[in-house]
This record gives structure tokens, sequence and C-alpha cells, in this order.
């Protein structure tokens, strides 16, 4: 019996050795972010493809100074040995997936299988995904009640918007930066005095404006209608169609200049029907005072549950991104 109770304890030892051992020779796969915000969204998505053999550790792309950034990332990986073996990158897609190899950037991005890219613009525009946009307001205020439709606004929204992100990505493909700049497109797809009860005045506004600027690119370059149609079929593969345009818009106006102006005001609503209820049933000033320090010390503010939720999962471009991440662990 004693000699039994050794052998299953020698066999113990050695499994836990094994096990020890194991976790000491994983390999480590550095992936490079362009800043603070990108590490937990890449973590959260490279973690579910470490395994035994291999895990990632997810780093800015500087380790001897504070520099950032897109370009930053992609110096560090050129003619790198370790590229795919040990160290991948990791980037906002921008413009560069719609480019689809138009600039040097754009292929180096989109056909390197160790470089791996959000499909959106911008991790942002994950975030704003519109099926979790109510979700965040019940985190935000505690209040489940549907005030506002976040999925027709934000496909009406984009429906507007797409006729011309059509003119501002086919000059970018063409390295005309100048004609009709980014930050020019953004102000006539920001939304301006949002009440949302009346979202429909927002979106009139909208409309004017970008139809005025859709007016004035087709007296000027008469020429160039036909392109861009054949431009809008081409990106139309890419999973680009008139209903998802906001995935593809800069990522920090698509939060700043359209989604936290609608959580905003829709959060407010939502806090103080809260807090009127909480005044009409409290049986005194005492339990009134309390209930509602209480309530108030449970609230996260929007911007802050807008950067944790996840239900981006759902979303076709992060099964791409996904998948080519899959790929990538399959031919290790």
């Amino acid at each position: 019996m004693a000699k039994t109770l050794i052998e299953n304890l020698n066999s113990s030892y050695f499994s836990a050795a094994h096990q020890l051992y194991s976790k000491k020779v994983r390999r480590k796969i550095v992936a490079y972010v362009e800043s603070y915000d990108d590490v937990a969204f890449w973590r959260m998505l490279l973690e579910e493809f470490e395994t035994d053999e291999y895990y990632f550790e997810v780093m800015l792309p500087s380790a001897t100074s504070l520099s950032k950034g897109k370009k930053m990332v992609l110096m560090n990986i050129l003619n790198v040995d370790e590229l795919g073996k040990s160290l991948i990158a990791c980037v906002d897609s921008d413009y560069d997936f719609l480019l689809q190899g138009a600039t040097a950037t754009s292929r180096k991005i989109n056909d390197s299988k160790y470089v791996f890219q959000t499909y959106t613009y911008a991790i942002e525009n994950y975030f704003c995904y519109a099926d979790a946009l109510h979700e965040i307001c019940v985190q935000s205020t505690l209040n489940d009640r549907r005030l506002f439709d976040f999925n027709d606004f934000m496909k009406r929204y984009s429906q507007i918007a797409y006729p011309l992100f059509l003119w501002s990505v086919w000059f970018y493909r063409q390295h005309d930066t100048h004609t009709f700049p980014m930050n020019d497109f953004n102000s006539y797809v920001r939304i301006r005095d949002f009440n949302f009860r009346h979202p429909e005045y927002a979106l009139e506004r909208m409309q004017k404006e970008v139809s005025s600027k859709l007016s004035q690119l087709r007296r000027h370059f008469p020429g160039l209608v036909t392109q861009i149609d054949t431009l809008a079929e081409e990106l139309k593969q890419l999973g680009l169609i008139p209903e998802t345009t906001y995935l593809y818009i800069q990522g920090h106006h698509i939060m700043d200049n359209v989604v936290l102006k609608l959580l905003a005001p829709v959060c407010a609503a939502l806090r103080r029907e809260r807090e009127l209820e909480i005044q009409r049933l409290a049986e005194h000033e005492e339990q009134y005072r309390n209930e509602l320090a209480s309530y108030e010390n449970s609230q996260i503010s929007a911007e802050v549950m807008l950067r944790r939720n996840g239900k981006y999962k759902e979303l076709y471009l992060y099964k791409s991104l996904q998948d080519d991440v899959r790929a990538f662990m399959n031919n290790k």
C-alpha cells in the first residue's frame, strides 16, 4: 500500500512538473498596437487564440520612447526576421482596407498575413455598434425603457452619408487628400441640434448639407459620376453598403460627433425618469435621499460603458478579423 501511495505521489509530482515546464516553454508572440486605447481591444481578441504553446503580449510600438501610431507600428515590422514567428502588428484600418492597395501603406496592410487590421475604420467604430447602444444606456442609467431606436437612426444616418462617403474614398484612392479632405467630409455628416423625440430634424439638416455638397461635386467633376458608381459596386464586395457606412467613417468622428450626441440626451432622460420614480415611491425624505444617493453612486458614464461593451463581436467585420488570427495560429 505504501508503494502504491508513493507511486501516486510521484505521478502527481511529475504531472505538476510537466504542467509547470509546459508553461515555461510557451512561446511569446509580441503584438504591436498603435496606442494605449488599443491595448484592451486587441488583448481581448488575441487571448481567444492563446494555446499551451503560444501566448500574446500586447505592446506599444516603442520601448525607448513615447512614439505611438500606425506609422510607428509598421516601421517596427520592416525587415524583421521575427515577423510572423514571434511578432505581429495590429492596426486600425483607417481607409486602407477600402483603398485595396491604392497606396503603399494599404498594400502593406492588405497583403501581409502578419499585419492584422480592424476592417472598420478604427476600434471606436466597433464600440459604436448600433445593436449595443440601448444596452449601453441600460448599463449607464439602470433604466431599461426604450426611449429611442438607435438601430433605425444609425441606419438612416448611414444611408444619408453613404453617397458622399463614396466620393471621399474615391479621392483618397487617387492619392488626393486636398480636393475633399476627411475633415471636410466629417463636417457634412456630423449630428447637430439632436432631439431624441424628433430625430428626423437632425437627419433632415444633415441630408440638406450632404445633398448640397453632392451637387457641388457632381457639377465640378461630372466625369467622375460613373466611376463613383463603379466604386460603389467594388466596395459592396468588402461589406460597405448604405446601411453600414458608419462602420467605415473615421471612428472618433462617429463616437464624438454622432453616437455620444445621441447617448447623452437619452441617458439624461432615463436618469431623470428613474429619479422621479424614486421621489414618487419614497415614503419619507430620508428614504428619498438615501435611495437617490445609492442610485447616483451606481451610475457609470455612457462613454465609459461604450468602451467596455463587447457586443461588437457579433459584427461580420469582427468575425473576419477572428478568421485572420485563427488562420495565422493554425499555420504556426
